[in-house]
């Protein structure tokens, strides 16, 4: 599996003269030295994705073509545009009735890791803050609304495959999800939802994670592990 999203390399290489050259040339651009018509086109695909627009003649990077380039590895000759890791949030909802605690889990019905037992979770969208996403997607997928969100720490998970490969990073902003009201959603596209006790709960075939999900719930105080993990049911 790569771990970056390939672009050519003269377009590349053309973008990278921009984040260290507010605007230049077409000749400035063509690094590359290849013939005038072969980075014509080059330099138009980047045009026509607005990574780039002409200013005077001239060539200067969009804010689109900023953000782009910021996530470029400059450090070897060949750029490459870096994979980045996953940011979302994780939300323990929980409920105590007749002096025992409940636990919500999910069962996931969608890959990677179908059928495995989990928390809520849901990525972090533009412009939303960690809390905002996790009252959301508690709501989305459960039908649930919390009286009170608590924040307990952040997981940096990497899971990893037998051969020692990558195969996906993700960091979590933990929450903890209490004085619950509405009404549960039994299933949604994706998985379904269950109440355990906390007995019952350590019973599922839950993600490889969840230990550590369950310490930083757990925990007096703010916690932040990160760990690696060989994963089976990917």
């Amino acid at each position: 599996m790569s771990q970056n999203i390939e672009i050519h390399p003269i377009q590349a290489a053309a973008l990278r003269v921009l984040m260290f050259k507010p605007i230049a040339t077409f000749t400035e651009l063509n690094t590359s030295k290849v013939s005038t018509d072969q980075f014509n086109f080059h330099l138009k695909q980047i045009l026509k994705q607005s990574l780039v627009r002409k200013n005077q003649g001239k060539y200067e990077l969009t804010p689109k073509g900023k953000e782009f380039t910021n996530r470029f590895d400059t450090d070897t000759k060949d750029v490459k545009y870096e994979r980045q890791a996953k940011i979302g949030v994780l939300v323990a909802a929980i409920k105590k009735e007749k002096g025992k605690e409940y636990w919500l889990l999910q069962q996931r019905l969608k890959q990677p890791f179908y059928g495995y037992f989990g928390r809520i979770t849901g990525k972090i969208r533009w412009g939303n803050t960690a809390e905002e996403t996790a009252l959301r997607e508690l709501k989305e997928e459960t039908g649930l609304t919390a009286g009170k969100v608590t924040f307990k720490g952040v997981e940096h998970k990497m899971d990893y495959d037998g051969e020692g490969q990558l195969l996906e990073e993700k960091f979590f902003f933990v929450y903890i999800a209490e004085n619950l009201t509405g009404t549960l959603i039994g299933e949604f596209e994706g998985g379904k939802n269950f109440w355990f006790t906390r007995e019952e709960a350590k019973k599922q075939n839950e993600f490889s994670d969840a230990p550590t999900v369950n310490k930083i719930i757990a925990g007096k105080g703010l916690s932040f592990i990160e760990k690696k993990y060989t994963v089976t049911g990917y």
